[in-house]
């Protein structure tokens, strides 16, 4: 028995520092799982340990006070980090009118609970919101349907313009509402296929990722993945972006062809695709979900290679483009590419003269959160990046919106860039997103501006029975 209750002891110890760390952490989007009922449990856990310790007489050597202390610590750290946080979301919930419509434009947030996401979007305090697994999870296709149309009226009744609808339905392993959306194989299983097959079956994929995704109410696709497939093994260390397995092919040209095809298929189903992740990840051994990573390639040898499918398939839809976490080493070094000028305005803007819309991966992953992300989120903006994403911890938004708010308020962010993205995003017409335009009817334009002949489909009915 002594035995035992020197083990205890011990680990008592050890766990304090661990749950009092945790406790002071409680909104980090590495303790997700936590929050919630277990932070409650925290508490409630610290709380019996204390009353057990103060039972057991521990409080009467210096050794035992200390103990005691230590576990008295988790449940004032939590208090405290709450604090931190309901300070941090009332200064955004109380943002000025102009404030709001200067930035709230510029964020696209997943969310887990309807009434704050409703709330949010009312505000004018988010330009898109993310729907990924979580919000399907338990409940049917129709529930999520009206919860969308639910949050367009509510925009509508605030005389704002729709949300972007987001989801990430690439295939394959990632097909994040599937099921109950159809389980559709990834577009790399396609590559074994005649050139003629591999178009008409990716564009076949496309159009039924595309006409249920607007049936849902959904107008952007973070698809497709235009990474070249690496040619080696991954880091074992990578768990999450595994772009091996999701990367269609290794040569630029079949990308290209399937991308493309894809892209038609979801255009003409009433849905805009979502390029990924520029300036390409296939080369990166890193996981930027946790790590900075450095993509070290000349850039001459990226324009004919990884970049090819980028140029190709932007030049011929209305395709956004989503720039990624790692840092382009020839052209800035010193920050990634998603809040890098250099790339952004140097690259995609002035010398591809790519005029639409321009999005950030996740700014939760670790590349950007675990360094400084409100430097980040500033550079983002004043890079010329029109969408600030923040999917898989939605409860961050408030972190990252109110460092594009001292931004402001500090004369840090640039008015010019403000403006530029604030036209992109007006001009904004993704199939269904603009009431009255029949974009899928409208003239296509390219990647230099020019525009190019497109035609009607009668699919564009789809957004009008979704509300959008």
């Amino acid at each position: 028995m002594q035995f035992l209750n020197r083990l205890g002891l011990i680990l008592l110890w050890l766990a304090a520092p661990l749950v009092a760390f945790a406790a002071a952490n409680k909104n980090d989007p590495y303790l997700l799982v936590l929050r919630d009922t277990g932070n409650i449990a925290l508490v409630v856990a610290s709380i019996l340990i204390v009353i057990v310790l103060l039972r057991r007489g521990r409080w009467r050597s210096i050794a035992g006070k200390l103990l005691v202390m230590l576990w008295c610590l988790p449940p004032l750290l939590m208090s405290a980090a709450h604090l931190k946080f309901e300070l941090r979301k009332r200064d955004v919930l109380t943002a000025s009118a102009a404030e709001t419509r200067q930035l709230g434009p510029h964020f696209m947030v997943g969310y887990s609970s309807f009434p704050e996401i409703a709330r949010l979007a009312e505000q004018g305090l988010i330009g898109g919101v993310y729907v990924t697994r979580p919000n399907i999870r338990g409940r049917t296709i129709e529930a999520l349907r009206a919860e969308i149309a639910a949050l367009q009226d509510k925009r509508r009744a605030a005389g704002l313009p729709p949300l972007v609808v987001a989801a990430d339905q690439e295939g394959g392993i990632v097909g994040h509402l599937a099921p109950p959306l159809t389980k559709v194989p990834a577009l790399a299983t396609l590559t074994g296929l005649a050139p003629d097959d591999q178009q008409a079956k990716a564009e076949e994929f496309g159009r039924i990722h595309g006409r249920e995704l607007a049936d849902l109410g959904v107008n952007l696709n973070l698809a497709p993945v235009l990474d070249l497939k690496p040619p080696q093994r991954r880091n074992r260390l990578d768990f999450h972006t595994l772009i091996g397995r999701r990367a269609i092919a290794s040569d630029p040209v079949v990308v290209s062809t399937i991308a493309s095809a894809y892209v038609r298929g979801l255009e003409e189903s009433g849905v805009g695709a979502t390029l990924k992740h520029f300036p390409g990840i296939g080369r990166v051994r890193a996981d930027t979900h946790h790590f900075s990573a450095n993509l070290d390639t000349p850039v001459k040898e990226l324009e004919a290679t990884d970049w090819l499918p980028f140029r190709e398939v932007l030049s011929h839809s209305r395709s956004a483009l989503m720039v990624g976490h790692v840092t382009l080493t020839a052209v800035d070094p010193d920050r990634a590419a998603s809040h890098s000028k250099r790339v952004v305005q140097g690259i995609i803007r002035d010398k591809w003269n790519y005029q639409g819309v321009v999005m950030t991966d996740d700014l939760v992953m670790g590349a950007i959160y675990q360094n400084d992300v409100c430097k980040a989120v500033v550079e983002a903006i004043n890079a010329g990046v029109d969408l600030l994403l923040v999917a898989y911890d939605g409860a961050q938004f408030y972190r990252v919106f109110a460092c594009a708010l001292e931004g402001s308020r500090l004369g840090r962010l640039d008015a010019a860039m403000l403006h530029a993205s604030a036209a992109r995003l007006q001009r904004l017409v993704m199939p269904g997103l603009v009431p009255g335009i029949h974009v899928l009817g409208a003239k296509r334009q390219g990647v230099d501006g020019r525009d190019k002949p497109g035609h009607d489909d009668e699919n564009t009915s789809n957004f009008r029975r979704a509300k959008l």
